[in-house]
């Protein structure tokens, strides 16, 4: 026989095999949403293909604001957020949204100063006088007395905030506006506030971005984005007058009194929480989506990643610098699981 011959032949039968195994079919889960858990969400969504082949996950990473808006506008299948959605929001969506924790994690002051370290302290005091615009130089006493050693620079301050709508904002400016009185009679809290102050970096990216280009330059991101970058990243004085470091210790720590206390809905603030090990920019971040779900098989895909997420996507937390999620927590959203509606097939 030939060589063309059997090369042919195997060519055939090749194709005749290829036929006879059905292709896997796939399924595209749709999300869009906060930028502060991205990176373990990205994690994760590469994890589950090995979990269920048939799943694929397209997530876009536009801001908490945005992930809101297409939940409640139906053209994703998932939404992701820091902030948990108002009473109003809930009430302008088409139908009843549920509020999944997923990690929690601490968002970080990050800082570009020529000559001083990583592990500059703040107090609440002079967190809101930057951010206000009422503390304008990087030696100001109230600085400086909080870093007695530290020779900080008679430079100005150029503040960075977010310019989307963004939960990272809704928790620095919730957090703000439980320890300083002028900042929540002036500015307040939310995704999207009026700076008094600074420039405006779109999602957690943007924000690190400028940070690492501009000298003098402070903003706040989540704590991998500030590590990643090799950005410099401060301690705050807490509700208990200690100085803490952000990490997934403090960060626990933080949800410790909330995970006690955790309201059916799951929406709950733990910044500023009491303690003396509790990092005070601390939250949660959740995934959304509608309890009565339209299509039965997307739903149940849904909600087989959901029970993964909360048990062995855990593990997969720490290494990226966010918090797993207290045992209670989970317990409470395994019941909270068996609400959601699937259509009859």
């Amino acid at each position: 026989m030939s060589k063309h011959v059997v090369t042919r032949a195997i060519g055939m039968l090749c194709l005749l095999l290829s036929l006879a195994v059905p292709a896997v079919a796939q399924m595209q889960l749709n999300g869009a949403g906060a930028t502060f858990p991205y990176p373990i969400y990205s994690k994760w969504f590469n994890e589950y293909i090995k979990v269920d082949p048939s799943v694929r996950f397209n997530y876009q990473s536009i801001g908490s604001g945005g992930g809101i808006k297409q939940i409640t506008e139906q053209t994703v299948d998932f939404g992701a957020t820091d902030s948990p959605m108002t009473d109003e929001q809930l009430k302008a969506a088409p139908g009843h949204i549920m509020h999944f924790p997923t990690v929690m994690g601490a968002v970080v002051l990050t800082y570009n100063v020529a000559g001083v370290p990583t592990g500059l302290k703040f107090t609440p005091q002079a967190i809101a006088g930057i951010f206000l615009g009422k503390i304008t130089q990087w030696n100001d006493a109230e600085l400086a007395g909080a870093n007695p050693g530290v020779t900080l620079p008679k430079e100005d301050i150029l503040v960075v905030h977010r310019s989307d709508g963004s939960g990272t904002s809704f928790i620095f400016t919730d957090y703000l506006s439980k320890v300083s009185t002028d900042w929540k009679a002036k500015v307040g809290s939310g995704t999207s506030v009026n700076w008094p102050v600074g420039l405006g970096g779109k999602g957690n990216e943007g924000v690190t971005g400028l940070v690492k280009q501009t000298p003098s330059s402070i903003g706040y991101v989540e704590l991998i984005y500030a590590f990643s970058n090799n950005l410099p990243f401060g301690e705050v004085k807490n509700a208990a007058g200690k100085v803490v470091k952000p990490s997934l210790e403090s960060v626990t720590a933080a949800a410790a009194s909330a995970a006690a206390n955790m309201p059916d809905d799951f929406r709950v603030s733990i910044t500023n929480a009491p303690g003396a090990d509790a990092y005070p920019i601390s939250s949660m971040t959740w995934l959304l989506i509608y309890q009565k779900q339209k299509d039965a098989e997307k739903g149940k895909k849904l909600v087989a990643f959901l029970r993964w997420m909360m048990h062995d996507g855990q593990q997969y937390a720490p290494a990226l610098f966010y918090a797993p999620l207290p045992k209670a927590v989970v317990a409470k959203e395994e019941e909270a699981l068996t609400r959601v509606v699937l259509p009859s097939p």
